[in-house]
Formats: C-alpha cells, sequence, structure tokens
C-alpha cells in the first residue's frame, strides 16, 4: 500500500526539525528520517494502530514515536499521513480545528 505525506505533515516535519535543530543539528537530521520512515512502515501493516475515539467516524489512526504521534487514514489504496505532532499539542483542535 502507497504511503501519501500531506502537506501539513510536511510542514510538520520540517518544523519538529527546525525545533529539534536549534539544539543540534545532527540530532534534528536523524529524528526528521526516524519519523519520515516510521510514517512509511505504516504500509507493513496499517491497521495495527488503534482508531482515536475522537474522530467523529473519520477513522482516523495515530501512530506513537517518541514524544511525537503520526495521524493518518487509511483509504482503498493508499494510507494518507494527515499530521504528526508533539504528544503534548492539542491534537483535536489542530485536527479538527473549530468544529468540536
Amino acid at each position: 500500500m502507497k504511503v501519501v505525506i500531506s502537506t501539513k505533515a510536511k510542514s510538520d516535519l520540517r518544523n519538529i526539525g527546525d525545533y529539534i535543530a536549534r539544539d543540534n543539528r545532527s540530532r534534528a537530521r536523524s529524528f526528521a528520517i526516524e519519523l519520515r520512515d516510521a510514517c512509511f512502515e505504516l504500509a507493513k501493516m496499517p491497521k495495527r494502530y488503534p482508531i482515536l475515539n475522537l474522530s467523529g467516524g473519520l477513522a482516523i489512526r495515530r501512530r506513537v514515536h517518541g514524544n511525537y504521534l503520526i495521524f493518518y487514514q487509511i483509504g482503498d489504496d493508499s494510507i494518507q499521513v494527515l499530521r504528526i505532532m508533539n504528544s503534548a499539542m492539542d491534537h483535536e483542535k489542530l485536527l479538527f480545528g473549530d468544529e468540536r
């Protein structure tokens, strides 16, 4: 199954890398690669991670990687990575906006 990283998730990856680079440039690069690889590993077992209860029937799943969370949906022929966020962030607001 193909993994597609959304524009927002790509931006999240860049922002995470920039944040970590303030303290450690080489770790920022290696961690961004780890996160990206974790996204592509979803293709092996996409249903391995749970559907969020707060997803309002959207079947959004979450994979944990260190202090970061990878939010994704499984489609007919692809996996869409929606966002990558620090676990301390307000996930519901960032995923669904002010709709909730």
